[in-house]
């Protein structure tokens, strides 16, 4: 049965635009006595949570309930259930004092945990085994936004099925003001100038202000700066730590590879940044296989803000243009892989075969796809994917449940040759 979005909360408000993880969050609440929803800010999670919690404490702007945290922690985490606590990494003695309330209740759905950084390792987060279930938010997918119609499921690829759809006529142009506007749910109904304003700004605080924040200490806004444009210059791409400060320093300056890694991990707690890892199968031949993650941005808006693009710009530029919708791809099959317990990775080998996106399902279910700005490479998209069929040990793997091209525009099929084509207006959770 194809997944549909609906609000779940009939007492849900009516500015609220549902989201594929109001069904993960609902099933999760129904099995652990706390889930923790992460992501990076604005991407909607306090509203998500909202809609299932029965009362609320939000912790960064509420300066009360922190003064009653170094009192009575009970006084801010009593309330009816799931208990929402937004923001928890404001006060990470929260997390002790979840954990014990979970162990004294035993029931289910007693807390709804907000974050937008991970806290520092001191926080002891291991001790929530068992009792935590951990849930990311992303930007919103063209699903959610409504520019795609879903009429191409993942859930139907991962069963092998992939239904002749019509043009959904979305074209490059529209594509490129997608990625220059982001997924972001408090930009929805603005105009594409204003949107891609308020995430210049967004970028702006976190380079300004998050990253010190986080650090614990101040870090250069400006060096930040140059590492988030170094790497909107090398998304999508499998570049290295030494290049990336290499080329964030620029011709007359130094930046040490350290103080990128630095930078990277601030990032990564941030989670503006959000690598996408290298698959390792069991294959045929003696190739070896390249271990080195691709770089992404959270949302590929924040990759054009980084370089000032706009529509236009990324129109007048198609190689950049190819590796943002890359990355605008890899973050909808992100958020539709999760909802089915899988994740997504890339291929690579030292014989330059490589496959842009992997997505592994827990029973071992698996499909490759190959991401193609232009209706023109289809072919070659198609040409890599089967190379690649015959070099994994499908005997030990499995065979792919489907390989698939993901391109722009055009109509959804499956080749002659057994290659599906997947226009990204058709792809749906």
């Amino acid at each position: 049965m194809r997944y549909i979005l609906l609000i779940m909360n009939s007492e849900a408000p009516l500015s609220y635009r549902p989201r594929i993880v109001d069904e993960e969050l609902r099933a999760r609440l129904g099995a652990a006595g706390a889930v923790v929803i992460e992501g990076a800010k604005a991407t909607g999670k306090t509203e998500t949570a909202k809609q299932l919690a029965a009362s609320s404490v939000l912790l960064d702007v509420d300066e009360a309930a922190r003064q009653a945290m170094e009192v009575d922690p009970k006084l801010v985490l009593e309330g009816q259930a799931p208990r929402l606590v937004d923001e928890w990494q404001v006060e990470p003695k929260v997390w002790s004092h979840v954990r014990r309330m979970v162990d004294d209740r035993r029931i289910p759905g007693q807390f709804i945990l907000t974050g937008s950084a991970v806290p520092n390792e001191d926080v002891n987060q291991h001790t929530g085994a068992g009792r935590f279930s951990f849930l990311r938010m992303r930007p919103m997918t063209l699903f959610e936004t409504g520019h795609s119609s879903g009429a191409i499921s993942l859930e139907q690829v991962m069963r092998g099925q992939l239904p002749s759809q019509s043009d959904p006529g979305m074209t490059v142009a529209d594509i490129a003001e997608r990625i220059a506007v982001g997924g972001w749910p408090g930009q929805l109904g603005r105009s594409p100038t204003d949107a891609r304003r308020a995430v210049r700004d967004y970028l702006e605080q976190i380079q300004r202000v998050d990253v010190g924040r986080v650090a614990g200490g101040h870090r250069d806004p400006q060096k930040v700066g140059q590492l988030v444009r170094s790497l909107a210059r090398n998304v999508a791409t499998e570049v290295t730590t030494t290049v990336l400060a290499k080329d964030a320093a620029g011709p007359d300056a130094s930046m040490s590879r350290n103080t990128v890694i630095s930078y990277l991990e601030i990032l990564e707690r941030l989670m503006i940044i959000e690598n996408q890892p290298a698959w390792a199968p069991h294959l045929r031949s003696k190739a070896i296989l390249r271990s080195s993650p691709k770089r992404h941005f959270v949302d590929p808006s924040l990759a054009a803000a980084a370089l000032g693009a706009s529509p236009e710009r990324l129109l007048a530029d198609i190689s950049l243009l190819g590796f943002f919708f890359e990355s605008l791809v890899i973050r909808e099959l992100r958020v539709f892989a999760q909802r089915l317990n899988g994740t997504v990775s890339h291929y690579r080998d030292n014989n330059d075969l490589e496959v842009d996106a992997i997505v592994e399902l827990d029973d071992g279910r698996w499909a490759a796809f190959e991401v193609k700005l232009g209706t023109s490479r289809i072919d070659e998209g198609a040409a890599s994917l089967l190379r690649f069929a015959q070099v994994v040990d499908t005997e030990r793997c499995g065979p792919p449940s489907m390989l698939a091209v993901v391109t722009s525009s055009g109509y959804g099929y499956v080749r002659d040759d057994g290659v599906g084509v997947i226009p990204l207006g058709l792809l749906g959770p």
